[in-house]
């Protein structure tokens, strides 16, 4: 009872019906309205006192303390989230859908069964050292990676990872860091956050164009995705990366690889990372974000052994994903089930990429389509028609998708075109996604007109 009745009055204090200075009955006239004991009122009192909400003076009444008061204001109502799109085609998800949850499921509750003991201690600031081993053995088998466990840390995505890396660039005298243009705006953010500027070279059908980097002096770094840039879909061509090493051997810099969708490429197999070929000169970053769920919070990056010192120093307080998260993903990697999960993510998107393809075809045959060899989005060429009114007129027919426009520092007012992903899409939802997109689309060009 006296904890119901502690309750009862903290509620009152903190929603304001009891403001502060306000004076409380005397516990024995509170004990004989309620029809419970004095000690039940004296308790309540007591131990709201102690929590810094009463105050009570020998010979005075109970008050409300007036700091309590000060923070006992009316809380705001809750902001009602917006409702999720019903027909999502907004890049940089993968199929939510198709997250291996049996599986994921038991391989924690394995590591949860089968972790020693000191794996409950304090975590290993680069990660745990079994999860470390298997993902540097997936790495170098799969991607083409020169890199060991001790080069390899984990941490809480790509973005965490740049970042990581930006603080130990800074501490080392880089002031500029090259970021492909257009690009995703986070990692952006992420160097200028570090307290470096980041410098947009534009991207063209090879890829980054390492002729205007040698134009910026006072570039040291640049943030690359030779597999599959985004969101224009090239691939860094093998005379660009050749250059691009060259420039990094010239300046005595690094340059940062993101490797997070290289795994869908649907015309061939996939790029190997450019790390392979250049260890001393390239780190290589990846994370879980497109190939199970961002939700997981879970990436990692190598560097290079001259920057390993430097990125540690830069990070003290850094901390991995859960251990138990680590050790799930080191028994989902071990045991096949990610690569299994890889190859059925492949076939999956292949086949709804094509269905994609051949529904904007159908239904917007004038609209131009590129980046679709890889990854999970496309372009969407839009000619004379405004992106943007699209966006917005695709948003009233329950549509998400993005606009290129966002993805660039500069505006090109002769560009107008469509991110159009199709990750996070339902198979049987293509055909109406697509004639909603294309009545938006057909509005769109009309009001132009």
């Amino acid at each position: 009872m006296h904890d119901r009745l502690r309750r009862a009055v903290r509620a009152a204090i903190v929603s304001g019906r009891l403001p502060a200075g306000s004076t409380l009955p005397p516990s024995r006239t509170l004990a004989a309205d309620l029809g419970c004991s004095r000690w039940v009122v004296t308790e309540a009192y007591a131990q709201l006192a102690a929590e810094g909400y009463l105050e009570s003076r020998t010979g005075s009444a109970t008050r409300v303390r007036p700091s309590a008061g000060r923070a006992a204001t009316r809380p705001a109502p809750p902001v009602p989230l917006p409702p999720p799109p019903r027909f999502d085609l907004a890049p940089g998800l993968p199929d939510l859908r198709a997250f291996p949850r049996k599986h994921w499921s038991e391989a924690i509750h394995r590591a949860s069964l089968r972790a020693a003991y000191p794996d409950f201690g304090h975590l290993e600031p680069a990660g745990h050292r079994d999860l470390r081993r298997t993902l540097a053995e997936h790495l170098v088998r799969s991607r083409g990676a020169a890199l060991t466990p001790n080069d390899t840390t984990i941490c809480a995505g790509t973005t965490d990872g740049v970042t990581r890396i930006a603080r130990a660039l800074r501490t080392r005298g880089v002031t500029h860091v090259a970021v492909e243009e257009p690009g995703w705006p986070g990692t952006r953010k992420a160097i200028a956050d570090a307290g470096l500027m980041p410098v947009s070279i534009n991207v063209d059908g090879h890829g980054l164009q390492v002729d205007l980097l040698r134009a910026q002096s006072r570039i040291q770094a640049a943030i690359v995705a030779p597999a599959h840039q985004f969101p224009t879909g090239t691939v860094l061509a093998p005379a660009r990366r050749a250059e691009l090493i060259a420039w990094a051997d010239e300046v005595d810099g690094i340059i940062l690889e993101e490797d997070k969708d290289a795994d869908f490429r649907y015309d061939r197999r996939p790029v190997a990372a450019m790390q392979g070929m250049a260890p001393s000169r390239v780190a290589l970053l990846g994370s879980l974000s497109k190939t199970l769920s961002p939700a997981l919070r879970i990436g990692w990056f190598a560097v290079p052994h001259r920057w390993a010192a430097a990125v540690r120093a830069a990070n003290p307080m850094e901390l991995p994903p859960p251990v138990l998260d680590q050790l799930a993903l080191a028994a989902f990697l071990d045991s096949g089930g990610y690569d299994r999960h890889l190859r059925a993510s492949r076939r999956r998107y292949r086949a709804r990429r094509d269905t994609l393809m051949a529904q904007l075809s159908r239904q917007l045959p004038s609209a131009r389509m590129s980046g679709a060899a890889a990854g999970l989005h496309l372009l969407l060429h839009l000619g004379t028609t405004d992106a943007a009114s699209v966006v917005a007129l695709a948003a009233k027919e329950g549509v998400r998708v993005g606009n290129l426009a966002d993805y660039r520092t500069a505006t090109d007012p002769a560009e107008s075109t469509l991110v159009v992903g199709y990750g996070n899409l339902a198979d049987s939802s293509v055909n109406e996604a697509v004639g909603r997109l294309a009545r938006a689309i057909e509005r769109a060009t009309a009001v132009r007109a």
